[in-house]
């Protein structure tokens, strides 16, 4: 990559700004993420893990006093020098931004829309899994454990929305992740056994054998797993020896797949 450190001398300072305007609706409204096929990375955490990975970017926005931080002169010497930066008044950037106070940039990048076929290795499915921290949480745990593809049904929280980023910390990065699918979808696709926790069964985590492939299902934070993925899976007990009504879903997906990864390689 070449230097893209040039002096950014021209500063926007108004909302006007089609620039502004999309980065704004990108950080805010969902609707126009899934119409532009584009969403926004905050910060420069989320910023250097899609430039580790490669990961192409469409725009740099930054406020006009954090031109020279040291952090973000060291982002934008590794940008190739076709990438378009757009300062803004620091006013009008932190009008705009969702995060508090910190590095002011941002980058508005494409969102992966990976074509879905047969799959036969470990997999992550998210059955409508609503809040974004919990999808975050998830997918960073997936990310860590080994598991790189991640299949979410419609109603699940968008998997690259500015706060599930935050909470994935830029595990999406490492993922295929397929969105808005059905449940037929996940059905036709999936070709190795399914695993949903259940409080309905005898069957503990730690007496199932996880040596081989499997797609565990996290389902809705209050409905669980939906009855047409439930009547295809194995029902899976997490203990809860004191009789807690039930686990956050994030916690419960993360212990599943430790366990999984501690048969494998830790037993």
């Amino acid at each position: 990559m070449t230097s893209n450190t040039n002096e950014l001398t021209t500063v926007v300072t108004s909302d006007k700004n089609q620039t502004v305007k999309l980065a704004k609706a990108l950080l805010t409204q969902a609707r126009q993420r899934k119409k532009q096929g584009q969403t926004v990375l905050e910060g420069v955490h989320l910023i250097d893990a899609a430039l580790r990975s490669d990961y192409p970017f469409a725009q740099i926005l930054l406020a006009e006093s954090a031109q020279h931080h040291a952090e973000v002169q060291q982002i934008l010497t590794r940008l190739p020098t076709y990438i378009s930066i757009l300062v803004l008044s620091d006013a009008l950037y932190q009008s705009i931004r969702s995060l508090g106070a910190g590095i002011d940039i941002m980058a508005i990048v494409n969102i992966p829309m990976p074509r879905l076929s047969m799959i036969t290795s470990d997999c992550l499915i998210l059955n409508d899994v609503q809040d974004s921290g919990n999808v975050g949480t998830l997918l960073r745990t997936a990310a860590a454990v080994g598991i790189d593809t991640v299949l979410c049904t419609s109603a699940t929280a968008q998997a690259w929305s500015p706060k599930t980023l935050r909470a994935g910390m830029g595990a999406q990065f490492a993922l295929s992740i397929y969105e808005n699918l059905s449940v037929a979808d996940v059905l036709n696709c999936v070709q190795i056994p399914l695993l949903a926790t259940s409080s309905h069964t005898d069957t503990l985590i730690y007496e199932h054998d996880l040596q081989a492939p499997v797609a565990w299902i996290m389902g809705h934070e209050g409905q669980g797993v939906c009855a047409e993925l439930m009547q295809c899976a194995t029902p899976i007990a997490l203990p809860q020896p004191n009789g807690q009504e039930s686990l956050n879903v994030a916690i419960a997906g993360s212990l599943c797949l430790y366990e999984t990864l501690r048969q494998r390689h830790y037993s």
